[in-house]
């Protein structure tokens, strides 16, 4: 692990998250969590809190102790009776320092964090702004976060929330400087070829409308290999592999164990909206985007507004018009090495990938 940010080793306790990641909701929220205790497990406890065994078995595999909730991760607040069941049980774990309490969920609400306040000192991690949670820190590591309306929301006395109050001292971390990158995506260097041999579609953990096939289909004529990332909880596994023995172009990649490595093998990519966005360009390898969700939205459209990457629109409101659009910005990226270089470029200044390192500082700070 590399320490090159992280000084506070040890202030605290223990730390918790509470993250799920399943074939509903995909493995996104879990997967960046996990990337920030890996910076964390060498200097101080990490256990995770998880809705489900499907979430904790994930956990799990990467060595990391687990705690089934057994509730809905629809409804946070039904399972504060459980926690409060594993506070008698266990305990404080021994030692100085205090709890820390990571949140990443788009189902929390304003009571269920001041509930878990009991526990510890609560993060959370969030990626559509318009609350004033009642948090000690609050993150949100997007290229469009607005840091000036985050320290000028923050700075009010909590009213938006009624009957909690918003702390006036919030920590806020806020932009793609906290980006939570795994350390092999650091230090690489994408090189662009004159043409496209490699090329890469990952659309996510879930992909429940079978996005990677569409875009498989819209493909067929192009002359490259393609590599398909299939997720663990992708449906559709089973048609991917199918549709690779009929089409020897076709690699489909499950379980995929560096990322990184395949991403670099690649001169471009097709990417739904999320983490893999930054991993790309991280790495500098250029990309056409979209979105299936609308909390996809606001970064697939910066992407594309600065240049950074190509933006094929919006999937869940436009299906057929987003997959005519991808089929047209990789033919177009192809031929022009150009663009994917000045691509790139923009790509690595975005991210240097060192987020994840100062988050996992701010999480063991000792409280002031």
């Amino acid at each position: 692990m590399n320490n090159k940010v992280i000084k506070n080793q040890g202030k605290i306790a223990d730390l918790v998250i509470r993250a799920d990641g399943n074939a509903d909701i995909g493995v996104g929220h879990l997967m960046r969590c996990l990337t920030i205790a890996e910076y964390i497990r060498d200097h101080t406890h990490v256990v995770f809190w998880c809705a489900d065994e499907a979430s904790a078995a994930l956990a799990e595999s990467r060595g990391y102790k687990a705690e089934v909730l057994e509730t809905d991760y629809h409804d946070m607040l039904s399972e504060l009776p459980r926690l409060e069941q594993l506070e008698c049980s266990e305990g404080h774990r021994a030692g100085s320092g205090q709890r820390v309490i990571l949140v990443d969920s788009y189902f929390v609400t304003a009571e269920y964090l001041q509930a878990l306040k009991a526990y510890g000192r609560v993060y959370l991690l969030e990626d559509v702004p318009g609350h004033i949670w009642p948090v000690d820190g609050l993150i949100n590591y997007n290229a469009y976060a607005d840091k000036q309306s985050y320290e000028e929301a923050y700075g009010c006395s909590g009213e938006n929330v009624p009957g909690i109050d918003a702390k006036r001292d919030t920590r806020l971390y806020i932009g793609a400087s906290y980006v939570p990158i795994r350390s092999r995506f650091v230090g690489c260097d994408y090189q662009a070829r004159g043409q496209v041999e490699e090329l890469l579609v990952t659309t996510g953990g879930g992909d429940r409308e079978n996005i990677a096939g569409k875009i498989l289909e819209r493909l067929e004529d192009m002359a490259c290999h393609v590599h398909v990332v299939s997720g663990p909880y992708n449906p559709h596994g089973a048609w991917l592999a199918n549709y690779a023995r009929t089409h020897p172009r076709v690699v489909v990649h499950q379980r995929v164990e560096d990322m990184a490595k395949l991403m670099l093998q690649c001169d471009l990519a097709v990417t739904a909206g999320g983490t893999t966005v930054y991993e790309l360009c991280a790495l500098g390898v250029p990309f056409v985007c979209f979105s299936y969700a609308e909390n996809q939205e606001a970064l697939t459209e910066y992407i594309g507004g600065q240049g950074i990457g190509l933006n094929a629109g919006k999937y869940h409101l436009d299906s057929t018009g987003t997959l005519a659009k991808i089929g047209n910005l990789v033919r177009r990226a192809a031929l022009d090495r150009q663009l994917r270089l000045q691509m790139s470029q923009r790509a690595s200044r975005l991210v240097d990938g060192y987020g994840a390192e100062r988050l996992a500082e701010a999480l063991l700070a000792p409280e002031n």
